[in-house]
């Protein structure tokens, strides 16, 4: 019986681990899939570069639009003179062959460095986490700032970054990895760097070749091109100025910082020099006793990054090593994990317009996104050392327990789980000022034909007009007759939408954390509903169409003759008039605060909010009565959405019950990482 018994249970358990493996090995493979439909994407847009073009951006002697004789005397070819030397005898090739055979290859060395990276994690490291590494890198990589740049013809960002992980992690020999790390910098000057690195954790022959490497091949360049090496390091000292201005966005170093911060002349270089050796001081220090700690890939990360910072133009093609620096595992808690990553990936995929609003005050944070990221895993983020109790088991997030009331028959989402407790303030900020610049934009970016949009308005229309409901030419007319009536609905249109809906967020983020996720994903979903609307049904609001006799209270009179409607078109997208979103968020602001509010007079209040707003937007003539009634919709969707998804807002986890947290699944010790201090 007992043999029986440990029969079944191990064909059970080895039946578990069977379909997790392959829920795994599919979930692999769909990434690799997304990485080469990212890959394709990239060249496609490389490759629609007509040759002329595309080869101009070599400046080489010898491409189109070069001078004759020189690298620099144009002022557009940022590479090393050892670098134009190496890409002098491409210039024999076709140019269509060329622009293949260049954006295929730096694509492969995207593809190289994902591998050899995920390679480089440090032990243990989880099963799912060793099969997954790698294509969810690559994947990000594709998409991230710097690769998008640097697929573009003559970069050769993406080299030194594979040559320096090479020689970290697959070159056993000391001076070969040196040799490696040497043609490195000899590319890119900052990454001399490394040798110190090397010569902090004990690795000095590997150090003394990467300086003698270096040294070599700078002096060969010397040799071969004496005019092209006298302009690159001592008329522009290492390349700064090469390529463009050294105050332009495209330089994120500390110079180009301080130099966009209006700083100039001895002074600014002075500091600049104080501040690259503290930030080189701080970052290596922090590089060695990661490497020593047995995380070689964040040391290497972290290295990379100073390199970057403390360069005189540190461009946002060479900035990948960021992007590297997510394999540092940083907070206690298990919540606060996904942070860094999040914030990381945010930061080099997506325009710093997307992540801060286009404020004067901004300004200087928003125009050096890239450069702060790079500062802060350099010198400030807190990775945590393989020794702490948290590296392996942080404190687990508390869930509550499965809904019965779900939907039995409704495949959910397998991590949609009640969280209990309070988000990250951080994360949730971020992805709150991403969510709502991304629906600006596909708001914006909505069908906007002029024609379909005044067809779908007289439908509506005609349709209020069966049911009955026609009332917004009336009670447009009655508020633009009463001047304190009509400044009132202006007021309470223009400056209620975004700020009810945040207040309410930031109490229910205070003080009733599970009530505020069941809330903002509502919210969430009914928006993306509402989008989904904009896109597919464009309708003109009763203000913009032409000859109904409408008074538009809020914006003026309308020259509905001109298709642009004056500054408007510029800021929104006149059309996304179905659904309400104003009507929408007031609902959803209503029904929360009716649901927990503690108070008679505050559920008044909040039944209050939806019922002024309805007239508001009817009465200046922004939405049509329907619209209203989309915007319920919608908001009722996402309340149900959230229902099936998690169940009913009550259920919750019993007091002083906490889940235990799981044990990762670790790889045989073939997969790990396979380097050295």
């Amino acid at each position: 019986m007992a043999n029986a018994a440990e029969h079944s249970g191990a064909n059970g358990h080895a039946g578990v681990i069977g379909g997790s493996g392959g829920r795994l090995g599919a979930a692999r493979l769909m990434l690799w899939a997304l990485a080469g439909l990212l890959a394709v994407r990239q060249a496609a847009v490389v490759l629609r570069v007509p040759p002329g073009e595309w080869l101009s951006d070599f400046h080489l002697p010898g491409t189109p639009g070069s001078l004759p004789g020189s690298l620099y005397d144009n002022g557009q070819f940022t590479g090393t003179p050892f670098a134009g030397l190496v890409l002098k005898p491409l210039l024999g090739l076709a140019a269509p062959s060329l622009e293949v055979a260049w954006t295929c290859v730096t694509l492969l060395f995207v593809a190289a460095v994902g591998l050899v990276a995920a390679r480089g994690l440090p032990d243990p490291v989880p099963r799912r986490t060793a099969l997954l590494a790698a294509p969810v890198l690559v994947a990000l990589m594709m998409v991230s700032l710097p690769v998008r740049e640097a697929a573009s013809p003559g970069q050769t960002a993406v080299l030194p970054v594979l040559l320096v992980l090479l020689a970290v992690f697959r070159v056993p020999a000391e001076r070969p990895s040196g040799f490696l790390i040497g043609l490195a910098a000899a590319l890119q000057p900052a990454l001399l760097l490394f040798a110190p690195l090397l010569w902090l954790t004990g690795r000095k022959p590997t150090a003394r070749a990467a300086a003698a490497t270096f040294a070599g091949a700078t002096a060969l360049s010397w040799a071969s091109l004496p005019r092209d090496s006298w302009t690159y390091w001592i008329e522009h000292l290492a390349g700064t100025g090469l390529g463009g201005a050294p105050d332009g966005l495209a330089n994120q170093s500390v110079h180009g910082a301080l130099l966009r911060l209006g700083l100039s002349g001895p002074g600014e270089i002075v500091l600049y020099l104080a501040l690259a050796a503290g930030i080189a001081w701080i970052g290596l220090r922090r590089a060695a006793r990661y490497a020593r700690d047995g995380q070689l890939l964040l040391a290497v990360a972290v290295t990379g990054c100073v390199a970057v910072a403390v360069s005189p133009a540190g461009w946002r093609h060479q900035l990948l090593w960021v992007l590297l620096a997510v394999a540092g595992k940083v907070g206690k808690r298990a919540a606060d994990r996904s942070v860094w990553p999040v914030a990381v990936v945010l930061a080099m995929t997506l325009p710093s317009a997307v992540l801060l609003p286009n404020l004067a005050a901004l300004a200087p944070v928003r125009d050096n996104v890239l450069l702060l990221a790079a500062l802060a895993a350099a010198c400030t983020v807190p990775f945590l050392p393989r020794s702490s109790p948290y590296w392996r088991e942080p404190v687990a997030t508390a869930y509550g327990r499965p809904a019965p009331a779900r939907w039995a028959r409704v495949p959910l989402l397998p991590f949609w789980r009640r969280v209990l407790s309070r988000p990250n303030l951080l994360l949730e900020l971020l992805l709150i000022r991403v969510g709502y610049s991304l629906y600006s934009h596909i708001r914006a970016a909505a069908p906007t034909s002029r024609t379909l949009a005044e067809g779908n308005g007289s439908q509506i229309h005609g349709m209020e007009k069966a049911l009955g409901i026609d009332i917004e030419h009336a009670v447009n007319h009655a508020v633009a007759n009463k001047p304190w009536l009509e400044a009132f609905f202006n007021f309470y249109y223009t400056s209620f939408h975004f700020v009810v809906p945040l207040t309410i967020l930031a109490v229910l983020y205070w003080r009733r954390p599970k009530d505020y996720r069941w809330a903002r994903a509502s919210l969430g979903l009914a928006t993306v509903l509402a989008l989904i609307g904009f896109w597919l049904y464009p309708l003109a609001p009763p203000r913009l169409m032409p000859g109904m006799g409408y008074v538009d209270t809020v914006h003026g009179v309308q020259d509905l003759a001109n298709p642009s409607y004056g500054a408007m078109t510029a800021i929104s997208n006149q059309y996304a008039a179905m659904p309400s979103l104003h009507f929408g968020w007031s609902l959803w602001c209503g029904i929360v605060i009716i649901m927990l509010a503690p108070k008679g007079w505050q559920k008044l209040l909040g039944a209050l909010h939806p019922a002024i707003t309805v007239c508001a937007i009817v009465a200046t003539a922004n939405h049509w009565v329907l619209d209203a009634v989309g915007g319920a919709v919608v908001v009722s969707a996402g309340f149900g959405l959230v229902y099936v998804l998690s169940g009913p807002r009550g259920a919750a986890l019993p007091a002083g019950v906490l889940p235990r947290p799981r044990q990762p699944e670790r790889v045989g010790a073939g997969s790990g990482q396979r380097t050295r201090a």
